[in-house]
Formats: structure tokens, C-alpha cells, sequence
């Protein structure tokens, strides 16, 4: 009986760790699905709870350097579940939903608002792109965490070894022939987008 009660002690005490599983997106599905497509720098992460939704969700802000597709105004702000409130150790992070660091640089593909004000990035992290510098080289690179969150089988799901092939374009786990320069890479979602 004393075991029993420490057993449900632990389950009802014990963090739970969730996974979020998506179907792959090819860079050219994101390019003609995205709303707005932009190369920005993170400026501001506000967590908070959001009247609309009754959610902790997180404000994101960007100084746009440049519209790819779409337009936007000289910033732009995403709404994302999930967050840590100011002052509070509850963290509420649903795996999967980007999360952008402050001053770092990105490529992100955006659906519309829906009717909540959300915007995550199409496919989730699969339309985060990050840009870092390589001797003196600005260079594009898939988030690394996009691969655990993909459907593994897909035998079942109908994708092809053409949508393997994109999901794994810009992985930095797979290897560094897979990474691409910012300018090679803007030019080629443009005309994927049919900019």
C-alpha cells in the first residue's frame, strides 16, 4: 500500500516531458505556404498571459532587415504558446514551438494570425532558419532540434524521398556541406516563393 501511494505521489508530482511530432514541410511547400517571409534580428521576448487565449504565450519582436515575401513594418511581432512568466520558476514550453534569442539573426516563415493572434513559424522550427557568420560569411543553418520532432516512418505518411531530402537541406547535425550562404539562400526562397 506504501508503495502504491509513493508511485501516485511521483506521477501527479512529476514533470511530464511531451513531444511534439510534424510532418515534414519542404523548403519550397513553407516558401508558397508563408504569409510573410523575413531575415530579421531578435529585439525583444516578452512573456506574459494573454487575455485571447487565457495561455501564457510569448511576444517575440524582430527588427526586420529584410522582407523576403510579404510585407512588414520596420518590426514585427510573433505570438507563440508557451513562456516563463516575469518572477515566476513555471516554465510552459510545449516542445517544438521555436524559441528566438535575443540578438541573434534569423530567416522565418510565417503562416497569417489566426483568429488568436498566433504565429508560429510554418512546420514550427522548420521555418526557423538561423544566420551566423563563417569566416566572414553569413550563412543559414535549419534549427538542429527541427529532425527529433519529424515523423520517422513515413512509409505511412506518403512523403517522399524528394521531402527527406528538403527536411534534411541545412541540418547542422548532418554535416557542413548541408549549409548554405544567407544570399544564396534569400535568392532561392524568393524564387520558390515566386518573387
Amino acid at each position: 500500500m506504501k508503495i502504491k501511494r509513493i508511485l501516485l505521489l511521483l506521477l501527479v508530482t512529476s514533470n511530464y516531458a511531451l513531444a511534439t511530432t510534424v510532418f515534414p514541410v519542404s523548403l519550397e511547400n513553407m516558401s508558397k505556404r508563408a504569409d510573410i517571409i523575413f531575415y530579421g534580428k531578435t529585439i525583444s521576448n516578452e512573456a506574459k498571459m494573454d487575455e485571447a487565449s487565457n495561455r501564457v504565450v510569448t511576444f517575440t519582436t524582430f527588427e526586420i532587415i529584410e522582407n523576403i515575401k510579404g510585407t512588414t513594418d520596420a518590426t514585427h511581432t510573433i505570438k507563440q504558446v508557451g513562456g516563463q512568466l516575469p518572477g515566476s520558476k513555471f516554465v510552459y514550453r510545449i516542445h517544438g514551438v521555436p524559441r528566438f534569442t535575443l540578438g541573434e539573426e534569423y530567416i522565418v516563415f510565417l503562416p497569417a494570425k489566426s483568429t488568436l493572434g498566433f504565429s508560429s513559424p510554418i512546420g514550427l522550427g522548420q521555418g526557423k532558419y538561423s544566420v551566423y557568420k563563417k569566416n566572414g560569411i553569413k550563412m543559414v543553418n535549419k534549427d538542429p532540434a527541427v529532425k527529433n520532432m519529424v515523423i520517422q516512418d513515413k512509409s505511412k505518411t506518403g512523403f517522399t524521398n524528394q521531402d527527406e531530402q528538403t527536411l534534411n537541406i541545412l541540418n547542422p547535425v548532418e554535416s557542413e556541406a548541408n549549409r548554405t550562404s544567407l544570399t544564396e539562400f534569400i535568392k532561392t526562397v524568393s524564387s520558390l516563393a515566386g518573387k
